[in-house]
């Protein structure tokens, strides 16, 4: 099997690097060079151009900032889909929303390509050591395919249902997380408030049953007021942007996640966006 990985951000350039470690013939393509030459130097090839990257592959897989990005890179008339061989898959890694999924359903089926969506649950750590958990929606037969090359770069797989149904369950589990750190942020600031000891509240708190598990994470984070990107905050607003425009598309109200989606805004805005997204804390303790 050929597999090319376009994208090589925090999350691709790991994902793809697991790949190389496993014995995967893998290109590489990425707009800036320098994690394509470091995966170069371990073995990987790389191409002229992203058609060129896609040309011969088997199966593509992208990880791609938003779903500008890749309507950009795949869906125009002369993009990677149009390049790709028929009866190829792509399996897409980016976190968009479900209607944007269908529209790129649509587009592969009309290029004869075959489609998954394929989200993963995870931040750099996760994906540097292949532990990630991909939420996969599309044709069961095109999973089984694809399957052992994403068991090289996670931990576990979730079948979820048709094209779309991974985004779709995606979008659940970060409008949950978004809302989960502000939570956590807000109840450590209220304590300190009330005289309690911060070392305490965050040695405490994330071990509570009413906590979010990932708290004892980014409890360090809050401690020390290092911030280093694992999933940045921008990326975080604009995920929370997606659940906003989808629910609008559906007729469902999301009064917290839309709330939360603002809190974010305001700390991107300040500057805060390419941090990672536990840097909320900043934000909301300055108020």
């Amino acid at each position: 099997m050929k597999i090319t990985f376009i994208g090589l951000g925090i999350m691709g350039s790991r994902m793809a690097a697991n790949l190389l470690k496993n014995g995967a013939d893998i290109t590489v393509y990425n707009r800036s060079k320098t994690p394509v030459n470091i995966l170069v130097k371990k073995g990987a090839k790389t191409a002229a151009s992203i058609n060129a990257a896609v040309e011969n592959a088997d199966i593509v897989f992208s990880m791609i900032s938003t779903p500008e990005a890749v309507a950009q890179v795949f869906l125009k008339e002369s993009g990677a889909l149009s390049a790709m061989k028929k009866n190829a898959i792509w399996a897409d890694c980016s976190t968009v929303n479900p209607s944007f999924s269908l529209k790129q359903k649509a587009a592969a089926d009309k290029a004869g390509i075959r489609f998954l969506d394929a989200p993963v649950a995870g931040t750099k750590p996760h994906a540097e050591n292949a532990e990630l958990v991909f939420f996969v929606g599309g044709k069961k037969s095109v999973l089984k395919e694809v399957e052992p090359y994403l068991n090289f770069m996670g931990k576990k797989i979730m079948y979820v249902g048709g094209a779309g149904k991974g985004a779709s369950f995606k979008m659940l589990v970060n409008i949950m997380l978004a809302q989960s750190m502000i939570i956590f942020s807000e109840a450590i600031l209220l304590g300190e408030k009330m005289g309690m000891e911060k070392d305490f509240l965050l040695n405490v708190i994330p071990g509570l049953v009413v906590a979010a598990p990932f708290t004892k994470f980014k409890s360090e984070m809050l401690r020390s007021g290092n911030y280093e990107v694992q999933f940045p905050l921008e990326w975080m607003h604009k995920d929370l942007h997606l659940a906003a425009v989808t629910a609008y598309e559906l007729g469902q109200p999301l009064y917290l996640a839309n709330i939360a989606k603002e809190i974010f805004a305001g700390a991107n805005k300040k500057g805060l966006g390419r941090l990672d997204f536990a840097a909320v804390h900043r934000y909301l303790e300055k108020g």
